[in-house]
C-alpha cells in the first residue's frame, strides 16, 4: 500500500531513550572524553585544526548516534546526544561544541527535507562518514543566492562557520534574491571541496579554539538540485531545531561547569597544609573552602536536574512531528530559555570561582584550569543571555513569545 507525502512523518524520531541506550552512548562518550582529557591543554595551545579529534568522534560512532538504524546509524535519541555533548564538555569544550553542532546540522535532514527525500540523505551521511559543519550565522547575512537553470549560484562571506574546517559537508542557509522564489530561505548542503568554496581558516579566539569555526568565502559556488535539503519555514516541527540547538548549549555549559568542579576538587584535595588562620588540618578540611565548593556544586546540580528534564522532553516534542503546534513549540522554547539563563550563569560562575578554592598556585599555566573559563566565557557570548531573560520574563508576565528566528 502506498503512502501519500501528506501522511508521512516529517521527522523519523519516535519514543524516548531507555536506560540501556543512555548508558551505552554515555559510556562511549566517556571513553572519548577520557582520551581528550589526556592532552586537552596541549592541543588547545597548539590551536591546530582538529582532524585527529574529528576522527576520534567518527571512529567512536558518536557522529551517527541520531541516524535511524534502518539507514545504518545508531538509532539513538536526542537525550542520548545531549548526554554525550555534556560528557565531552567536562574534558574538552571545543570538541563538545563540534559534536553538538554536528548533531543539529545533520538533524536538518529530519527538520528540513521532505520525508520521501530523507532516506537518501541519511544513507549518504553514514556512507560518507560525514561530520557536518555549518555556515548559517544569522547576524552575518552576507550570502547571495541567485537562480541559475535548475539550481543556484552562491556568493558571499560567512563568519563563525563552526566545523567548516574539518567537516566533509557544510549546511548553509541563504535567502534567494531575485527570480521566481525571491525571498525564500533554502537550507542546502555543500561538500567542502566544492569549487569556489574557500575555507579562510581565521578562527583564533580566547576559547573554543579547536572548533574549526573560521570564515567561509563563496565565489560563484554551484548549488545543485541534489544539494538542497528544503525550505526553511516557520512550521513548528521544522523550527523546533532552534530550541534544540539552545538546549545543546545548556548541556555544553553544564558540562564545562562539571569539568571545572572535578578539576577543582582534585586540586583542592591535593593542597598541603591550611591557611595560617585556620584550625583545619588542610584546605580541604577547612569549612570556608567546603562552603565555597559546596555552593558551586549545589548550583551545578540544580542546573543538571533542569537539563535532564528538558533533554528527555525534546524527544517527546520531536516525536509529535507534523502534529506539533506553535503553542507547544513556544512553551518548550521558553523552558529551554530558562535553562540557557541558569546554565550560562552557573557555567561562568563555577569556572571563575573555582579558583577561590584552588588557590594562587592553580593559576600556573601548567595547570590549565583557565581552559574551562576561556571556553565557557567565549561560547556564552554566542547570543546575549539578557535577551533570554527578557524572553522568559515577557512570557511569564504576558504570555508573549518572541518572533521566530535562529536564536528563539
Amino acid at each position: 500500500m502506498s503512502t501519500s507525502t501528506e501522511t508521512l512523518r516529517r521527522t523519523p524520531w519516535t519514543g524516548n531513550a531507555d536506560e540501556a541506550e543512555i548508558a551505552h552512548w554515555s559510556a562511549i562518550a566517556q571513553s572519548v572524553a577520557d582520551t581528550l582529557a589526556t592532552d586537552a591543554l596541549v592541543r588547545d595551545r597548539a590551536n591546530a585544526t582538529p582532524h585527529a579529534e574529528t576522527e576520534l568522534l567518527r571512529s567512536s560512532g558518536l557522529l551517527d548516534l541520531l541516524v535511524p538504524a534502518e539507514f545504518g546509524g545508531g538509532g539513538g535519541h536526542f537525550e542520548s546526544s545531549f548526554h554525550a555533548v555534556r560528557i565531552l564538555a567536562t574534558a574538552d569544550g571545543s570538541i563538545s561544541q563540534l559534536l553538538a553542532y554536528h548533531y543539529f546540522n545533520q538533524a536538518g535532514i529530519g527538520f528540513y527535507a521532505a520525508p520521501e527525500d530523507q532516506p537518501a540523505w541519511w544513507r549518504r551521511t553514514v556512507e560518507g562518514g560525514w561530520l557536518w559543519g555549518d555556515s548559517v550565522n544569522p547576524v552575518d547575512p552576507t550570502l547571495v543566492l541567485t537562480e541559475e537553470g535548475e539550481g543556484y549560484r552562491l556568493n558571499g562571506f560567512k563568519r563563525f562557520s563552526t566545523g567548516s574546517g574539518v567537516g566533509e559537508v557544510i549546511i548553509v542557509n541563504a535567502v534567494i534574491q531575485g527570480g521566481t522564489n525571491d525571498g525564500k530561505v533554502l537550507a542546502f548542503v555543500l561538500d567542502t571541496g566544492r569549487e569556489g568554496l574557500e575555507l579562510v581558516g581565521d578562527w583564533d579566539h580566547l576559547g573554543q579554539r579547536l572548533t574549526a569555526s573560521g570564515s567561509v568565502r563563496y565565489t560563484d559556488v554551484a548549488v545543485l538540485p541534489e544539494d538542497i535539503l528544503g525550505p526553511v519555514t516557520d512550521e513548528p516541527i521544522a523550527s523546533l531545531l532552534t530550541p534544540g540547538v539552545q538546549l545543546g548549549f545548556g548541556n555544553f555549559y553544564l558540562g564545562v561547569a562539571q569539568g571545572a568542579l572535578a578539576k577543582g576538587r582534585e586540586l583542592l584535595l591535593a593542597r598541603k597544609n591550611a591557611w595560617f588562620l585556620s584550625n583545619a588540618e588542610s584546605y580541604a578540611h577547612d569549612v570556608v573552602f567546603q562552603r565555597a565548593i559546596g555552593e558551586l556544586k549545589a548550583g551545578t546540580a540544580a542546573v543538571e536536574a533542569l537539563a535532564e528534564k528538558l533533554n528527555r522532553r525534546f524527544d517527546t516534542e520531536v516525536a509529535r512531528s507534523n502534529e506539533l503546534t506553535a503553542e507547544q513549540r513556544g512553551d518548550y522554547a521558553i523552558a529551554i530559555a530558562e535553562l540557557k539563563v541558569v546554565a550560562t550563569e552557573t557555567g561562568i560562575e563555577v569556572a571563575n570561582r573555582i579558583y577561590e578554592v584552588t588557590g594562587a598556585s592553580s593559576t600556573a599555566n601548567s595547570v590549565g584550569l583557565d581552559l574551562f573559563w576561556r571556553n565557557v566565557r567565549t561560547h556564552t557570548l554566542h547570543d546575549p543571555v539578557d535577551y533570554k531573560k527578557i524572553e522568559v520574563g515577557a512570557h511569564f508576565l504576558h504570555g508573549e513569545l518572541q518572533p521566530l528566528s535562529l536564536y528563539t
